[in-house]
Parts: structure tokens; sequence; C-alpha cells
């Protein structure tokens, strides 16, 4: 699988379990939405990414690597609630986040090697 796929997977990931986590919430906030947001814009960087541009490429890593750590503090937050569902939905997002970032980074090391 190449990066540009494995990022549109985690932009869909975002999206979703953040519209349903957001929509399936008995109190809903806006916060609840912040993976969303990421999501579009890791859609809007798809191009760039697919066509292997570097700025726009680094866009996506850089996004990918901040929501990566700001998924943290939800998760202790839902594990601290005792929230499974939230916790769940927070560890989906994670994972596929850490999975794109592997996927960037090889992609980097060997566009480096090609060089």
């Amino acid at each position: 699988m190449k990066a540009h796929t494995m990022s549109i997977i985690n932009s869909i990931v975002l999206i979703t379990v953040s519209a349903w986590g957001y929509f399936s919430s008995d109190s809903p906030s806006i916060t609840a939405l912040i993976p969303l947001f990421f999501g579009v814009a890791l859609i809007l960087c798809y191009p760039g990414v697919k066509n292997e541009n570097k700025i726009v490429s680094h866009i996506a890593v850089l996004l990918t690597l901040l929501i990566l750590f700001a998924l943290f503090m939800p998760l202790n937050g839902a594990i601290g609630r005792g929230d499974s569902q939230a916790r769940n939905r927070i560890v989906l997002m994670l994972l596929s986040s850490a999975v794109s970032m592997v996927y960037f980074i090889k992609s980097f090391i060997a566009a480096r090697k090609n060089k």
C-alpha cells in the first residue's frame, strides 16, 4: 500500500469516527469534531500526496502527527470516565493515524534512496 492510499483511509476513519462520536453523544461537544476537520484537511492534501509533492506531503505528515498526539488527551479522558465506546473510537483513530505515519515515513525513506 502506498502512503497516499493510507492517508485517504486515515482521513475517512477520522471523519467517520469523529462524526459518529459527536452524533452518538448525549452531550456533544464541538471539540469531538476536531479529528473530522483534520480528516477533511488530509483529504484536501490527497492530490498533492498522490503526485508526490514534497510540500503537500510534509503538510499531510504534520497534520497526521498533530492529530496523533492530540488524540492522547481525549483517550485519557475516556479511560478516566470509563467510557469504553469513546475509548474504542479514539484508539481506532490513533491506530489509523499511526499506520499512516509509518507509511509516510517509509515513502520518505524510499524517495531518499531513489535520489
